[in-house]
């Protein structure tokens, strides 16, 4: 792919991440001080920024001090003055992960109607937030992510599970912060932005039950762990009721989601007098197979100019899933994109960027990849079969192999999937 349309590429993306900026985001939300302790917690790959924007800004509005501790993967912590951030493992809980949510435990002790807490949500934060219920241990919980990781199943039915088995998910952590009010700034990487689904809803409640979470595992054909599955069918409560009166004077805010980041990007494209037109903010599916599907699209509008008329950017979010079959490298973008790269292998005219708005998809560090009509050749001529990498999930090999791996870097924020593809 031409270094122009690299730019292009690159542009898009960068004002799609500056759409869910967390300090432009936050702007004129703040609460106010309260006649006790304002205790800020926090978990996500982007709680880190957040919570240097919070404090940045309430400092700025000369309220008084703040305590608290937030947690975000490896290599994503920013410097905060007060506040505490450590890291912990993403995709799969790790130790740290469990003393970190000890730690946040350890703030909501003993709060009183006079105290309030500020939850900075962001996607990650499942992993991150590691408190497996009692008579399970980290390595079940470990186990339960890989088993969810590999089953291909949607984000919903993967928190319909996760919120059951755990002592913080599913609207927990806020209700130990009770009597405290809880106000929570979401930004959402979930298709729908329901902020009950982000980070499996720590502090929003959601009303999901075991039955549920059962239901899922069977639609979903999740090979759940045996101890995981014995919990759920003996467990002695679900997850709190929405409805519980001590969750009665919570507030909870989207401050970020994938329609305003993919609004962003479709307003810089017409300012540069290139027609944007947006699918969806919440694709979901396998990604090989949404890969198959909008290179479809691609090809009826290069061909027939239906159902848009060229040139046009065909822009979505949401969140794809992979079903693990081999053990190669990669994350869902880059398995959307070779997927893709295949299907228009050779077409002239169409060229595209998937990914992560995080800047990390999987457990690479690419945020994803570029391809056109040429890239499965280059690929190829790189001496990798793309077909091939793609049955074993080794997307990440293949865009290496032909220099298109596109690496921002971690980026402050999470949003989800970011799809651009251009027809001319």
């Amino acid at each position: 792919m031409d270094e122009s349309k690299r730019a292009l590429f690159t542009r898009l993306f960068e004002a799609a991440v500056a759409a869910a900026d967390p300090a432009e985001a936050l702007r004129g939300r703040l609460p106010g001080p309260v006649p006790g302790r304002t205790v800020v917690i926090g978990a996500g790959k982007g709680a880190a920024q957040l919570a240097q924007a919070f404090e940045t800004a309430w400092a700025a509005a000369g309220h008084g001090p703040l305590e608290g501790v937030v947690v975000t993967r490896y290599g994503y912590a920013v410097p905060c003055d007060g506040l505490e951030v450590l890291e912990a493992s993403h995709p799969v809980p790790d130790a740290a992960g469990i003393a970190a949510t000890d730690k946040i435990l350890a703030l909501l002790e003993g709060l009183s109607p006079d105290d309030q807490v500020i939850a900075l949500i962001t996607g990650g934060g499942s992993a991150l937030l590691a408190a497996p219920p009692e008579g399970l241990t980290l390595e079940d919980e470990q186990a339960l992510n890989q088993a969810l990781l590999a089953s291909g199943a949607p984000i919903g039915a993967m928190n319909a599970i996760r919120k059951q088995v755990s002592r913080v998910k599913g609207g927990r952590l806020a209700a130990l912060a009770a009597p405290a009010k809880v106000t929570s700034f979401i930004v959402s990487d979930v298709p729908g932005d329901d902020p009950a689904e982000v980070a499996s809803g720590p502090t929003v409640p959601c009303g999901k039950t075991r039955a549920d979470a059962l239901q899922a595992v069977r639609r979903h054909d999740i090979a759940l762990p045996d101890r995981i599955r014995a919990f759920l069918e003996t467990a002695p409560e679900d997850a709190p009721d929405p409805a519980a009166p001590l969750f009665a004077e919570n507030r909870v805010t989207v401050i970020a989601s994938a329609a305003r980041s993919l609004e962003a990007a479709a307003a810089l494209a017409e300012a540069e007098g290139l027609p944007a037109v947006i699918l969806s903010d919440a694709m979901e599916g396998e990604a090989r197979e949404v890969g198959r599907v909008l290179a479809a699209i691609a090809r009826e509008v290069q061909l027939r100019d239906r159902p848009f008329k060229r040139p046009v950017l065909i822009l979505s979010g949401g969140e794809t899933t992979v079903t693990l079959r081999g053990k190669g490298r990669g994350g869902r973008n880059s398995e959307f994109l070779l997927s893709f790269a295949l299907e228009i292998d050779g077409q002239p005219g169409i060229s595209a960027l998937a990914a992560d708005t995080d800047g990390i998809d999987g457990s690479e560090d690419n945020a994803g990849a570029f391809a056109d009509g040429l890239s499965a050749g280059a690929i190829r001529h790189a001496g990798v079969d793309p077909a091939e990498a793609l049955g074993r999930n080794d997307a990440y090999s293949a865009f290496e192999a032909a220099g298109l791996i596109f690496a921002p870097g971690p980026t402050g924020t999470n949003v989800n999937d970011f799809r651009a593809i251009l027809v001319e």
